[in-house]
C-alpha cells in the first residue's frame, strides 16, 4: 500500500516537502496526485522538479470540491490520502475566522465523506501542535487535553475530532499527526523564519511580538517529512503521534540567531503584540522515538544555514559572514 497517494495541498510548503521526499526516495510509488487550490501560500515552483517524473500529476482544486476528490480517488486508484491542505497563519485566522473554519474544518470533513465511499483508502490527517494550546510547563502527550487560543488553532481541533469520529463511527482507516513549528526551503515568506530571514537581507528591523520571549519548538522539515513516511509505512489505524525536535527556543533567540548569521548585521524591533498569543508549545515525540525509531537528523543550526542559503539563492544574493 501507499503506491497511489492523493495529496492535498501539495504546492504548500510542507505539502511540496513531501512530494519531493516522496518521488525521490520512495520508489515503490505508483502515483502520486497533488491537489492545490492554488491559494497565496502555494508555490509550483517547490514541486517544479517533480513535473518531468510520469508518476506525479498536477490537479489545480479544492478539497470542498467533493466529486473532483472522489474521481481522483477513482479515476487514478488512490490508496492513500495524505492530507496537507489548510489555512495556517494565525494572524490571517484572527481577521477572518471563517475561511479557516471553511477550509481546515469543512475540507477535511468533505475529504472523510470521500474516503467513507472508498474504505480501501488510508486517511493521514496532518495536524498542529497548536490544539493543544499554550503550556506553562512540561509536554503534551498525545492524550493531552486540547485548548486551542486562536480561531486557527480551534479549526485544526475541529478537523482533528472529525478524523476521530469517523475512525469510531464509521469504521475508516486513519492515522493523525501533530507537528511543532516547520522551517525550511521554500516556506511562505509571511511565516516567522523567512520573515527574519528577509529582513536581513533588506536590511530591515527584524519585528517580534511583545517581548520577544515567547518559546516554540523548531523542526527542519525534512525531518518532519520522514516521520510522516514512518507513520505511513506502518498504517496502523487510530493512532496518533506527535512530531517535535524537543529545541525548545525564544523568538528572540531565532532572531538573533538569524542575526549572527548574517555576520551581526541587523537589528530587532518590537511590535504590539497578537491578541491570545500562546506563550509555549512544547510536545513529547517519545511515542515516535521508541515505537517507529524516529529522531530528527537536522540540529536546528544546520537547518537554518540550509534555508538561509536557500533563500539568499533565490534573491540572488551572496551570504559572506
Amino acid at each position: 500500500m501507499n503506491k497511489r497517494i492523493l495529496v492535498t495541498g501539495g504546492a504548500g510548503f510542507i505539502g511540496s516537502a513531501f512530494i519531493r521526499f516522496s518521488l525521490a526516495e520512495m520508489l515503490s510509488i505508483e502515483k502520486l496526485v497533488n491537489l492545490d487550490l492554488l491559494t497565496y501560500a502555494a508555490n509550483l515552483e517547490a514541486v517544479k522538479e517533480c513535473e518531468k517524473d510520469p508518476r506525479y500529476l498536477f490537479v489545480p482544486g479544492s478539497i470542498l470540491q467533493s466529486a473532483l476528490v472522489e474521481e481522483l480517488c477513482r479515476s487514478h486508484e488512490i490508496d492513500t490520502i495524505v492530507h496537507f491542505a489548510a489555512e495556517s497563519h494565525v494572524d490571517r485566522s484572527i481577521e477572518d475566522p471563517f475561511l479557516f473554519y471553511r477550509t481546515n474544518a469543512l475540507g477535511t470533513l468533505t475529504l472523510l465523506e470521500v474516503v467513507r465511499r472508498f474504505p480501501h483508502i488510508h486517511f493521514h490527517h496532518v495536524s498542529t501542535d497548536e490544539v493543544y494550546g499554550s503550556l506553562e510547563e512540561g509536554e503534551a502527550t498525545e492524550d493531552f487535553p486540547y485548548r486551542p487560543s486562536s480561531p486557527y488553532a480551534a479549526s485544526k481541533a475541529a478537523s482533528d475530532h472529525f478524523v476521530q469520529a469517523y475512525l469510531r463511527t464509521y469504521g475508516i482507516s486513519a492515522t493523525l499527526s501533530h507537528c511543532s513549528n516547520n522551517y525550511g526551503p521554500f516556506q511562505n515568506e509571511e511565516k516567522f523564519i523567512p520573515r527574519m530571514v528577509r529582513a536581513c537581507l533588506k536590511k530591515e528591523a527584524l519585528p517580534l511580538y511583545g517581548k520577544g520571549t515567547n518559546i516554540r519548538d523548531w523542526i527542519f522539515v525534512e525531518d518532519h517529512i520522514r516521520a510522516l513516511w514512518l507513520i505511513l509505512q506502518e498504517r496502523k489505524s487510530g493512532e496518533r503521534y506527535n512530531i517535535s525536535a524537543n529545541r525548545l527556543i525564544r523568538n528572540i533567540d531565532v532572531a538573533r540567531a538569524v542575526i549572527d548569521k548574517f555576520g551581526g548585521e541587523g537589528s530587532i524591533c518590537f511590535v504590539e503584540d497578537r491578541p491570545g498569543h500562546d506563550f509555549r508549545y512544547a510536545m513529547s515525540s517519545k511515542k515516535m522515538i521508541d515505537t517507529l525509531g524516529w529522531r530528527p537528523l537536522y540540529s536546528f543550526e544546520e537547518g537554518l544555514d540550509l534555508t538561509i542559503e536557500w533563500t539568499c539563492k533565490l534573491e540572488k544574493v551572496h551570504l559572506s559572514t
